[in-house]
């Protein structure tokens, strides 16, 4: 049986910018007419908006809890790069994602990843092939190819990488960009290669310049990487060039909104309405040619009913016709999932931390508040017995990673400023892009409690002190938990107040923490295998050896 109804209000005609009464007439899951009418009540009728850059895995929920809150905020459809499960359970984690998510209304369109592994200084649990991205293209109708955060493999002419944009190409899918701080003749030749975004500006000089080469732009706003403020100036410069996403969103602020706020946001500060709508709304569907409505006749029916043009709260969210949210209440029911994971580290015991101290001073990685990128400092390090000790009066903390995929695997130690930890220790097995364990902590004795109840779990975040410890549990992969969003979202929300009782004054410690691993984000990050210069591509050590005379 076919459901028709229709919805009234003020219609935001986005593509001839106008506004006017109108009554959207819904047959099935299609939009049949949208007809001008003399009046309508006090409440505003839009595209549903697309986060055009998300990785699902971050929000720590499997995509039909994503689901349930993003369509709160008036979000219907997202970009979604499942390269962080496929980081950890290869082609099977891909397939988890796909069919989760066709259990949802909700419309999720993933990307084949491009850089599993994400680079060859890190253990992760899988690679995904040239012939497996053919197969995801073939067989999954994949829509796009996921950031190509190889960029020095891109401008040498990596075999590898050069197969894999080949074969997007063939397939007339899009490419998406990860090139932090690449400009000039580097960025031409990045553009050039077939990268047509990228979502990792920090600056508004690099923005113009990726765009003044025929990229898009996405204007990311996530729990950690925050670049909103930076370059939204560009909506006054070329608005048909850019969108917004999320990248990584932790599931506590998903709970409090999404897109929407990035749009409320950019109006507020005076942006045309109408330019920020189409970079929150239509730029992304058009880009990698989504099935998305656009509010048209014909279209399908995919969009939101708004109080008003400031806040852009959604009374009701519809996808294909269907409501999925009213008024602040998710229509999308949990289903049932059977987690997969791939982890077989043991609890740890011992001096598993011990870092030998030597003589001057230590290269130590500079955490920046809301961004990704790190900053390299020296400086004289406390020891004890020969030992660095991690020192909280001077916030010079022990950091390690341990290689999960390994039953006895020695753990890798170095030196963070900026977590601002006073006591205890976190840890978490989300660490981009392998996600092996990662932990960092003001004892070695607390860095190993915290260890051992992610291992205990295998997989989760956690923090200790010398009288508590909590956990949340992530039995898929290490990274998400299928239990109900709006628990995780409350789990998580007091970790994270603990981590910040603890002394953390990081907006998202959780977050930051797991782009310590990161490593094709410079300055200097830590992985499995050591402390790593990712400017460099290469590894160093934590005290310079002293050169011969």
């Amino acid at each position: 049986m076919t459901t028709a109804f229709s919805v009234t209000g003020h219609f935001v005609d986005i593509q001839n910018q106008d506004i006017y009464p109108a009554e959207i007439q819904v047959s099935g899951k299609k939009i049949k007419a949208i007809k001008r009418i003399a009046d309508a009540p006090e409440q505003y009728l839009l595209p549903g908006f697309v986060d055009a850059h998300v990785h699902i895995e971050s929000s720590l929920l499997v995509p039909s809890e994503f689901a349930r809150l993003a369509v709160l905020h008036g979000t219907v459809a997202t970009v979604s790069d499942p390269h962080e499960i496929a980081n950890v359970c290869g082609m099977d984690g891909i397939s988890f994602m796909i069919d989760n998510g066709n259990d949802t209304p909700f419309k999720f369109f993933f990307g084949a990843p491009s850089c599993v592994p994400a680079t060859p200084f890190e253990t992760a649990g899988a690679a995904i092939s040239p012939d497996e991205i053919d197969q995801l293209f073939r067989e999954k109708n994949l829509l796009y190819l996921a950031e190509m955060m190889n960029w020095p493999g891109v401008l040498s002419g990596d075999a590898l990488v050069k197969e894999k944009i080949k074969l997007a190409i063939k397939y007339g899918k899009p490419v998406d960009g990860h090139a932090p701080g690449l400009m000039g003749e580097n960025a031409a030749k990045y553009a050039a290669a077939g990268i047509s975004t990228d979502h990792e500006c920090f600056t508004i000089e690099e923005a113009r310049d990726k765009i003044s080469y025929g990229m898009k732009v996405a204007i990311r706003e996530g729990s950690a990487a925050k670049n909103f403020d930076a370059l939204i100036d560009l909506m006054d410069e070329t608005p048909k060039q850019l969108m917004f996403c999320s990248d990584d969103k932790h599931p506590d602020s998903l709970l409090d909104g999404h897109i929407n706020q990035l749009v409320a946001r950019a109006v507020a500060l005076g942006k045309d309405m109408f330019d920020v709508l189409r970079a929150a709304c239509i730029t992304p569907v058009a880009h990698y040619g989504l099935d998305v409505g656009l509010c048209r006749d014909g279209d399908p029916a995919d969009f939101i009913v708004v109080d008003n043009l400031v806040d852009f709260i959604p009374r009701q969210t519809y996808i294909n016709g269907q409501m999925v949210a009213n008024n602040g209440i998710s229509e999308i029911l949990s289903v049932s999932c059977i987690p997969i994971n791939h982890f077989k580290a043991k609890p740890l015991s011992g001096n598993v931390f011990d870092l030998i101290k030597e003589e001057g001073p230590a290269k130590i990685i500079q955490v920046l508040d809301r961004q990704l990128i790190t900053k390299t400092i020296e400086a004289e390090v406390s020891a004890k017995g020969g030992k660095v000790i991690s020192d909280p009066e001077k916030d010079i903390l022990k950091i390690a990673v341990i290689n999960r995929y390994a039953i006895n695997s020695k753990p890798q130690v170095a030196l963070v400023k900026g977590f601002g930890l006073k006591e205890g220790a976190i840890a978490s097995s989300v660490a981009h892009d392998s996600h092996n364990i990662i932990v960092v902590g003001c004892t070695d004795e607390a860095m190993i409690q915290a260890a051992n109840l992610i291992i205990t779990h295998q997989g989760g975040l956690s923090a200790v002190t010398n009288e508590k410890e909590s956990v949340l549990p992530l039995p898929v992969a290490g990274l998400m938990s299928h239990q109900d969003a709006f628990k995780v979202a409350e789990q998580y929300t007091l970790l994270d107040k603990m981590a910040k009782t603890l002394g953390s004054s990081l907006q998202s410690p959780f977050m930051s923490l797991s782009f310590m691993a990161l490593l094709v984000i410079p300055q200097i990050k830590i992985s499995d295998q050591g402390l790593f210069d990712g400017e460099m591509f290469e590894f160093i050590s934590v005290f310079e050896k002293k050169k011969e005379a």
